[in-house]
């Protein structure tokens, strides 16, 4: 991972990295030179997991910028060898949901998804590294950028049913728009893309391998008009191999495109490759809320006409989720809390899941609402 360079963000500033404004001591770190702005998630021992106080922070400097004559390309990256971003902070979330602190809930996902949106539509564009680990809130930051680029160490995923939760923060958004029914895998699963999985499945735009990032970094950094962001990154992309997701169309497509959760894991059952049946060995011990939301939501996503339109959808759900069942505190527990691995889900077979469940979560109506 690139460490932050000790530059300025405008011509008229002392050089030196600085801590974000709103930010904890230095978790956000901000610099730059020569109309570059350099933003880096600086929480290296959490991979870099999100919380409000960062997110206050990156949204803060990017709407100064937006305006600022100084900067016309921005950087997002991490600090530390270990990842991008891990996500948003889940052991946080546990305890504001189990204490009864509904407005810090609402602060959180409402703020986290108003970042996510402002990189979407930032007039300056916004470059995102996501090298190493990037899964959950990291896609949020990364996902939505103008330029993705990935490494060949980069590990994304959108893991939330595995803690009987969602994919949110616009992945549903992502997941709906991949190629085939790899959406509903990635999302079911939780699976984990490598580089070339996350370009051919729509997260990235790029491979740079690491080797390259520094120059990469010299180059936006003096580059010489008329080149593009774009332009100066191709000069360090390199084809990924093929994706593994590629190669395993054939299977995934033939039993994610079925009705329900059900006759997904029928088909799986059905299919001779070993990949298929230990997908089914996976599902049949997720959450079954989990997984019959999650499906329906990244095909309702696929029809959506924005960004912005599918994280209103997520934000209804996610407050579904937190505020209506246990299974996401008991996710967290599991998995991230106490680490037994052993979550008891409610319920706890698909057979048993409520036939009207899935409409319940869609019929949600979060107050207050997120635009």
């Amino acid at each position: 991972m690139h460490a932050q360079r000790t530059e300025d963000v405008s011509a008229g500033e002392s050089a030196g990295e600085t801590p974000a404004a709103g930010a904890p001591a230095d978790s956000v770190l901000v610099g730059g030179r020569g109309g570059l702005g350099h933003l880096t998630l600086n929480r290296p021992r959490a991979i870099n997991a999100l919380d409000l106080e960062m997110i206050r922070a990156l949204h803060l400097t990017l709407d100064r910028w937006e305006n600022d004559t100084d900067v016309d390309v921005v950087l997002l990256d991490g600090a530390g060898e270990r990842g991008f971003c891990a996500g948003g902070d889940v052991r946080a979330l546990h305890e504001m949901v189990t204490a009864g602190r509904v407005d810090e809930v609402h602060a959180f996902f409402r703020e986290e998804y108003a970042l996510d949106h402002c990189i979407a539509i930032s007039r300056k564009p916004v470059i995102a590294i996501a090298d190493g680990v990037c899964m959950g809130g990291g896609i949020g930051l990364a996902g939505h950028a103008a330029i993705r680029i990935v490494t060949e160490r980069s590990k994304l995923a959108m893991p939330e049913t595995r803690i009987g939760f969602t994919p949110d923060v616009g992945g549903s958004w992502l997941l709906g728009r991949a190629p085939g029914r790899i959406g509903e895998y990635l999302a079911l699963t939780g699976g984990t893309m490598d580089a070339a999985d996350a370009v051919y499945a729509g997260f990235a735009d790029h491979m740079v391998p690491t080797a390259h990032l520094e120059a990469l970094y010299e180059a936006l950094e003096n580059r010489a008009d008329p080149s593009s962001p774009t332009e100066l990154v191709l000069l360090f992309d390199e084809t990924p191999e093929r994706s593994r997701l590629e190669d395993a169309r054939e299977w995934i497509d033939d039993a994610f495109a079925a009705e329900d959760v059900f006759g997904i894991l029928d088909r799986l059952r059905r299919r001779p490759e070993p990949e298929a049946r230990e997908t089914a060995e996976l599902l049949a011990s997720s959450a079954p809320t989990a997984l019959a939301v999650t499906l329906e939501a990244v095909r309702r996503a696929r029809e959506l006409p924005s960004l912005r339109a599918a994280l209103a959808q997520e934000y209804g759900l996610v407050m579904w989720f937190a505020f209506t069942q246990p299974d996401l505190v008991e996710g967290i527990r599991a998995q991230v809390v106490d680490k037994d691995r052993s979550p008891s889900w409610s319920p706890a077979r698909l057979e048993d899941l409520p036939a009207e469940r899935v409409a319940e979560a869609f019929a949600y109506a979060p107050d207050p609402a997120l635009w």
